[in-house]
């Protein structure tokens, strides 16, 4: 692959997580505005809001499934077209809705969309830069990336709900003129054509170590959706109960939560690179989160601008998102690389859904702050827990597949 190819794919796939980082936050910016317009009161708004968040992360652990198979059967850049052309169809959509019934079915289908990019991006680019650079490569994508949810809480702040949904889907269908002309991997091209198993979801669970590999790939990134999907989200309901006079704002709590998540994968890939590894920066910021989620829940801040610098404190925890995608990308060969990259961090964000149902039997009785504490501690504990058990990846050569 020539260099400018290189670069050509590079920008392609960070763009293009662009684009879906701004779809997969736009609606945690525009719940209460959205749903106060389809006639929500403000006391169901949060409950509301995670059951139709539950649509979309059904949708993606789905999407992860189908698209991350498609990935390793038929190509990594087939999964970029088809994932992009759902996403931003079904946002459009999104801004004509008129009822919860539809919203949720949007939300499911846009979740479908949204699940292929990371995985496919993160795939085609580990494959294609040298050992010793794909981590950088891989934090190019997702730190740029990580931006478009920064962009996604500017628009959904200043914009109509309506209009900041459609805008997401005109940015995603412009984006598909530039995916042409992409060139595959060299390693997946390889095996394209070989009499292997491809893309086989169910060969993950054939044997006892491939599925606790599995299991710890997805267990490592718990702890970043229970900070987005709980504790960002619900920002205006965090601070209320924390006792501030005036309630955070949904869009601003992601904003900073993800510029500050962008500095922080360029630290964490930073210390990936300069230790070698991949499993330190993985605990230290898993680490981070802990602490972060407990200073967030029992410190109230005095101010706003107190809370918000909690919200960064998480965000900059978070950081380690790319290194999670990185490490399940390395972790297994070609032929099941896309199904892993793509379902892994997936499944990460479709453990909001049970997150959240275990968030609604534990607030009745503990309180909202007791409720997300506990559920904080338990991500990052599995969190710390799977790095410490995972195989060392750093410099892992990815030319090889799995029998």
């Amino acid at each position: 692959m020539s260099r400018k190819q290189l670069i050509l794919l590079i920008t392609a796939s960070a763009l293009g997580y662009f684009v879906d980082a701004y779809d997969l936050l736009i609606f945690s910016v525009v719940r209460q505005h959205s749903l106060t317009d389809l006639g929500v009161g403000s006391a169901a708004s949060l409950q509301v809001g995670l059951s139709l968040l539950n649509y979309q992360m059904v949708g993606l652990i789905l999407g992860g499934i189908l698209l991350g198979s498609l990935g390793d059967k038929k190509g990594r850049l087939a999964v970029l077209f088809v994932s992009i052309g759902l996403y931003s169809v079904a946002n459009i959509l999104n801004a004509f809705v008129v009822g919860l019934a539809l919203y949720k079915a949007l939300r499911f289908v846009a979740g479908v969309g949204l699940a292929g990019e990371l995985g496919a991006g993160i795939s085609i680019v580990s494959e294609v830069l040298s050992p010793k650079r794909r981590g950088i490569g891989t934090m190019i994508v997702a730190t740029f990336g990580l931006l478009g949810a920064a962009v996604a809480a500017l628009v959904g702040t200043s914009l109509s709900w309506r209009v900041s949904f459609f805008v997401g889907g005109v940015m995603g269908l412009a984006l598909l003129v530039m995916r042409i002309g992409l060139v595959e991997s060299g390693i997946y091209t390889n095996i394209k054509r070989q009499a292997i198993s491809k893309g086989n979801f169910f060969a993950l669970f054939s044997s006892f170590g491939r599925t606790v590999s599995y299991l710890r790939c997805i267990g490592v990134g718990l702890s970043t959706y229970f900070v987005v999907g709980l504790l960002i989200t619900g920002a205006p309901e965090f601070g209320k109960t924390l006792g501030l006079s005036v309630a955070p704002i949904a869009g601003t709590a992601v904003l900073i939560c993800y510029l500050s998540m962008s500095c922080g994968d360029i630290c964490c890939t930073a210390l990936s690179q300069y230790s070698r590894s991949r499993r330190l920066p993985l605990a230290v910021f898993n680490c981070i989160v802990l602490f972060g989620t407990l200073i967030f829940v029992y410190l109230p801040p005095r101010t706003i601008g107190g809370f918000y610098w909690r919200c960064a404190l998480v965000g900059f925890g978070c950081g380690f998102w790319s290194l999670v995608v990185t490490n399940a990308a390395e972790q297994f060969g070609t032929n099941l690389r896309a199904t892993v990259a793509t379902t892994v961090p997936n499944f990460i964000r479709g453990a909001l859904i049970p997150i959240a149902f275990v968030f609604g039997l534990l607030k009745p009785h503990l309180g909202l702050l007791h409720a997300a504490a506990i559920i904080g501690v338990l991500t990052s504990v599995v969190g710390l827990i799977s790095v410490a058990a995972s195989r060392e990846t750093f410099g892992t050569n990815l030319d090889f597949i799995e029998s």
